[in-house]
């Protein structure tokens, strides 16, 4: 790879890293959002970068030029060895940022993953009135796995996630979480009853009933909803929390 190549991979992956974190947000579907200013710093630093090395290459470009001139005078030869051919490869992801988003992770991800693993939780406040009651899918497993209250049983929740058919059939309601980015992604999801299974990955919200299956309050009892009724939604702003929706700008 040239130098000139080289150049140009860093300004396009400078200018792609910027417009993906100020003009839109598909930069949540690979980090979480408060990296966002990090990658603005990033990709101004590599933009700048850039464009330093290709003014600085331009003033020195009559220097090497005579330089070129009097080796071949001397019959000296010049290194004209390049990078692997490979490296040209670099060039998709950096367009891929101007020009083509991959996609976000989703249903065959979350369907190839385990749900995560609930923490302990010491002591529950109570909850609200609420009918039918937002909850996320970590504090509804959490609630229907340790809450000796039994303060779920027989309430109507709703939840919010997507879909991720299960083999053998059925369905889960399904969040992936990034700790920090898509390599640290994981799952959870909690089964769905009395409803075909939706498209993969169709955003969803859900209210239902704790599914009666296992001793509630105990480990023993299922993640899982009877579904009262679904309602499509665009997927949230925060698609990769289990935070409660927020609403597409």
């Amino acid at each position: 790879m040239k130098r000139t190549a080289q150049v140009l991979l860093l300004v396009l992956t400078g200018l792609g890293l910027l417009h993906t974190a100020l003009f839109t947000d598909l930069y949540l579907r690979y980090v979480k959002e408060g990296l966002r200013p990090l990658l603005i710093i990033s990709g101004a630093l590599l933009l700048l970068l850039g464009l330093a090395h290709a003014a600085f290459d331009r003033d020195r470009g009559d220097a090497e030029a005579h330089d070129h001139d009097h080796a071949d005078d001397h019959g000296h030869g010049h290194d004209h060895s390049t990078a692997p051919r490979i490296a040209w490869l670099l060039f998709l992801p950096a367009l891929s940022l101007l020009f083509y988003a991959p996609p976000a992770l989703g249903a065959y991800t979350a369907s190839h993953a385990g749900s995560e693993a609930v923490k302990q939780q010491k002591g529950f406040a109570a909850l609200p009135a609420t009918s039918p009651l937002p909850m996320t899918l970590t504090d509804f497993t959490t609630r229907v796995q340790q809450d000796k209250a039994l303060a779920i049983k027989g309430r109507s929740v709703e939840m919010t996630g997507f879909a991720t058919p299960v083999r053998g059939g059925g369905w889960d309601l399904t969040r992936i979480i990034f700790t920090c980015c898509a390599a640290d992604a994981q799952t959870v999801k909690v089964h769905m009853y009395g409803t075909p299974a939706p498209p993969a990955n169709t955003w969803l919200a859900v209210t239902g009933t704790w599914h009666t299956q296992g001793a509630l309050g105990t480990r023993t009892a299922a993640a899982a909803l009877d579904v009262h009724g679904t309602r499509p939604i665009a997927q949230p702003v925060n698609a990769f929390t289990d935070d409660l929706p927020l609403t597409p700008s």
